[in-house]
């Protein structure tokens, strides 16, 4: 059987209704929201078994990423081949209009609060749009205690408890597993650990119009995951690794992924030899040039550029501003 032929592979988003949602990703993404419901989470690159991304460009289109990753894993991940059984991050953009329930998420080392076939959950966000009550709680503050929290939740003044900033476009907050967190009136993109484990600690009282109930709620499990020591978290001060001929910076870099940003009106290069990439288009258009041909990228899209791909020049149409996401080589 002849190898896939893997290509810059672009991907349809997948949107979902959450209760704290909006619209407002009628003016970031192209695909049309389903009518009436407030849409949270726009899937954009998913390797879950419930919610698999599916191509849209080339020869490809209508394949799964997980078709993908049974068919061609050497050409996909390149040297992480035999690290990965499926594609270990999840990607979204979140629209909250309203606050999310303040939650958690377990580490790797919790095992008794991972269901099977999951793992812990480290998390990144980037801010695209913030309205005029825009927060982001991160951590506790400091000196918090258990016993408080479990006060404070007979009360119902937990935020009392939450470490929190007012957001700018442009900042970028790491949530490592274990950190007590939520963010409202804000869009973010999101990058995380491929687990969809979430344990939510308080939903502010609100009753889901769906089902006419508060929704579950799992105290006992998220206590036990917070990591006390994630206090008062802040937003992440980025490393510039070049200014000129476009401004390259670093976001994000941990063991789990690494996330850059590319501000730049020129060329610029993009990919690896040898290992996958993922570019998300946070702002403007242009294309990625690979084997002689040219792949459109444009605000709110998300490219998966395969290990056989390789480095490739982007050429902006106008200014761009390109999220970059690499998994971890070393291990």
């Amino acid at each position: 059987m002849e190898p896939l032929q893997l290509y810059p592979l672009k991907f349809e988003p997948i949107y979902q209704y959450r209760i704290w949602g909006g619209r407002r990703f009628s003016k970031l993404m192209e695909k049309p929201l389903p009518k009436n419901d407030p849409i949270g989470e726009a899937w954009i690159l998913s390797d879950r078994n419930d919610h698999p991304s599916k191509v849209t460009n080339g020869k490809l289109k209508g394949k799964t990423i997980s078709e993908l990753f049974k068919l061609a894993p050497k050409q996909l991940m390149g040297k992480l081949a035999d690290k990965f059984k499926k594609f270990p991050l999840l990607l979204k953009f979140l629209d909250c209009q309203q606050v999310l329930s303040v939650q958690v998420h377990p580490s790797d080392n919790l095992k008794k609060y991972i269901p099977k076939g999951e793992n812990g959950k480290t998390e990144a966000w980037v801010v695209l749009e913030t309205g005029k009550d825009a927060t982001i709680y991160a951590g506790l503050k400091s000196g918090t205690t258990k016993q408080k929290i479990e006060a404070d939740l007979d009360k119902n003044r937990v935020a009392d408890d939450l470490a929190s900033f007012k957001p700018k476009v442009g900042d970028s907050v790491l949530i490592e597993a274990g950190t007590v967190h939520t963010l409202g009136d804000v869009v973010v993109f999101e990058v995380q650990e491929n687990s969809d484990v979430t344990y939510r600690l308080y939903d502010w009282d609100r009753i889901d119009e769906k089902t006419g109930e508060p929704r579950d709620l799992q105290v006992k499990e998220a206590l036990a995951c917070i990591d006390f020591a994630k206090t008062e978290i802040g937003p992440v001060t980025t490393v510039v690794k070049t200014r000129k001929p476009e401004l390259h910076e670093m976001v994000i870099e941990n063991e789990h992924f690494s996330l850059c940003r590319i501000t730049s009106e020129c060329p610029f290069m993009v990919g690896k030899e040898a290992s996958p990439r993922v570019l998300v288009c946070i702002e403007g258009k242009g294309e990625v040039e690979s084997k002689d041909e040219f792949y459109y990228l444009a605000k709110g899209d998300v490219m998966m550029l395969p290990a056989t791909v390789g480095a490739c020049p982007f050429v902006p149409k106008g200014e761009v501003i390109m999220l970059e996401l690499s998994l971890p080589e070393t291990f």
